[in-house]
């Protein structure tokens, strides 16, 4: 059984998500402390944090359950954690990433990798001239998303004009939005793979439910005033084996994001038959049942990458 010294930190704003992850703590004996993002406290004078390696689980969806303002308030303390000397695992660079759909098309386009053609806009009467050079439908996203937060898709100028006019376009908490083509799904699926360490773990395919854009892959999104107010998917969700040179895009924009772990997910386009990538998450809740489904408790894997990092003098056999 592996002891430390000092606790592992775990900065997280759901209540719900990583229990798995913390009951694997418990069942190896590996201290930790679970920091609410919602209620920070900290001195940043203080050069020494009670930490050595701190796991940002900040979920970038905390503004759809009346959070929004740890989304705020989290990336200065990261920083000052990394300041201090304390490994950080998905920090602040990762996060940077994690709240902004914007940041994550723009590195797509510059790794030269295909995404769906988007614009960004500050204000609902910008949404239909920056669609002019798009292909309809379109969909308007909050640049900070979540299991599909917010999003609306508009089949023509005059559905996008009309939601403009009348309030019906969310922009978030950062009053920023993504006008971005609706791409078709082949065969109505999209597909997530999920990386630790540069390393893929694996991946899954989730029928899209018409009409709507939760794509969180754990059965715990589907419970209202639990996750993001979604009930209700009820389509399966499986183990896929992607092309490997898909598996070798998503590895390289999450790294260039700067996360140790997370997920990538895309689609395939139905016009031209090619992979998409639309959506970055620094933040990895993993699918439900996992053992089921993928064949193991990617957890585990999770655990072993945390306890590794773990400066060797605190650690004892």
């Amino acid at each position: 059984m592996t002891k430390t010294d000092r606790p592992v930190g775990v900065l997280y704003e759901h209540q719900v998500w990583f229990e798995p992850m913390f009951g694997e703590f418990d069942r190896r004996g590996v201290p930790y402390t679970r920091i609410d993002a919602n209620r920070l406290s900290y001195d940043p004078a203080q050069t020494e944090p009670p930490f050595d390696v701190v796991v940002n689980r900040m979920s970038p969806s905390a503004w759809m359950r009346g959070n929004q303002s740890a989304l705020f308030s989290v990336p200065s303390y990261l920083s000052y954690l990394e300041d201090n000397g304390v490994r950080v695992i998905n920090g602040s660079r990762s996060f940077g990433f994690e709240v902004s759909k914007a940041r994550q098309l723009a590195l797509s386009a510059q790794l030269g990798l295909r995404h769906p053609p988007a614009r960004v806009i500050t204000h609902p009467g910008d949404a239909v001239s920056a669609a002019e050079e798009l292909r309809y439908p379109v969909l308007v996203k909050p640049n900070i998303g979540g299991s599909g937060a917010g999003i609306a898709s508009f089949a023509d100028p005059d559905a996008l004009a009309r939601a403009a006019d009348e309030g019906g376009l969310e922009f978030g908490p950062d009053e920023t939005a993504l006008v971005q083509e609706h791409l078709p799904a082949d065969g109505d699926a999209v597909f997530r793979m999920e990386f630790l360490d540069g390393e893929f773990l694996y991946a899954i395919r989730l029928l899209l439910v018409p009409g709507s854009f939760n794509l969180c892959p754990a059965d715990y999104c589907d419970l209202p005033g639990i996750a993001d107010g979604v009930s209700g998917r009820g389509l399966a969700i499986e183990a896929h084996a992607p092309p490997d040179d898909v598996i070798r895009d998503g590895a390289t924009l999450l790294a260039a994001t700067g996360a140790d772990v997370g997920g990538v997910e895309y689609l395939v386009n139905a016009n031209d038959g090619q992979p998409y990538f639309y959506d970055v998450n620094a933040l990895s809740n993993f699918v439900a049942d996992a053992p089921a489904i993928v064949g193991f408790d990617p957890s585990v894997n999770l655990v072993d990458f945390i306890v590794d990092q773990l400066p060797r003098s605190v650690l004892v056999s």
